[in-house]
């Protein structure tokens, strides 16, 4: 019965063009995340590698994941929505998912930048130093090199968070591949559902592996580890 619905659905004219069509519903949900993960990065990679760099970024690195961990995905959604509605802001509008999301992708970046940074051995850096290398250069040149691979860990887990969380922007009238289960569900059409959750899953799938492979060209080579 329910993959009857799947290939009714997916054989449907409409599920492939017009407005609430999967390639229109696939293009916000890819581009929402992508643009809410690059303002958070934009907002909180500086800080970091500054406090990082400084060494005094462990305690408040600690807060902002305890305070990330406390209020849940859904909940930041519904409290962005809230303020800016007060602020005469549309919740048809793009931007309290948008608010949402970087706020929700901004904590991962931030926390997993200091503590890269910060894991970057302390020798290193004093015969960087040595060698005449002014603060911005130890940065640039040796911190960020060597603390590559946490920053785009940060940046993956970030990523894969927004994407999966994006989806709860249809319950507030925004689209995406929400729509689709939300829509699935008010008229009964589970095959509607099971293909709007099986695109979150594979985009999400697609860049936890995209980003993975990142990760590992971000190692410098002799960090990465031998093949046995």
């Amino acid at each position: 019965m329910v993959w009857d619905q799947v290939v009714d659905y997916l054989q449907d004219p409409a599920t492939w063009s017009g407005p609430g069509s999967i390639p229109v519903l696939l293009w916000e949900h890819i581009w929402v995340s992508v643009v809410a993960t690059i303002v958070a990065i934009a907002l909180v990679l500086p800080l970091a590698l500054w406090l990082g760099h400084t060494r005094k970024g462990a305690d408040i690195a600690g807060v902002v994941v305890n305070i990330g961990r406390a209020i849940p995905s859904f909940g930041i959604l519904v409290l962005t929505v809230m303020l800016l509605v007060q602020w005469g802001v549309s919740v048809l509008s793009v931007w309290p998912v948008l608010v949402a999301l970087i706020a929700l992708a901004a904590p991962p970046v931030f926390t997993n930048t200091i503590a890269g940074v910060q894991g970057v051995s302390a020798a290193t850096v004093e015969a960087a130093r040595g060698m005449g290398l002014k603060e911005s250069q130890l940065v640039g040149r040796v911190e960020v090199p060597l603390a590559s691979p946490v920053i785009v860990e940060g940046i993956r887990i970030a990523f894969v968070q927004v994407i999966a969380t994006a989806t709860l922007g249809a319950l507030v009238a925004w689209g995406g591949l929400g729509r689709l289960i939300v829509d699935g569900f008010s008229v009964q059409n589970q095959g509607k559902v099971l293909v709007g959750a099986f695109l979150v899953a594979l985009l999400a799938v697609i860049a936890e592996v995209g980003l993975s492979i990142a990760q590992r060209a971000s190692t410098p080579r002799g960090l990465r580890p031998r093949p046995d």
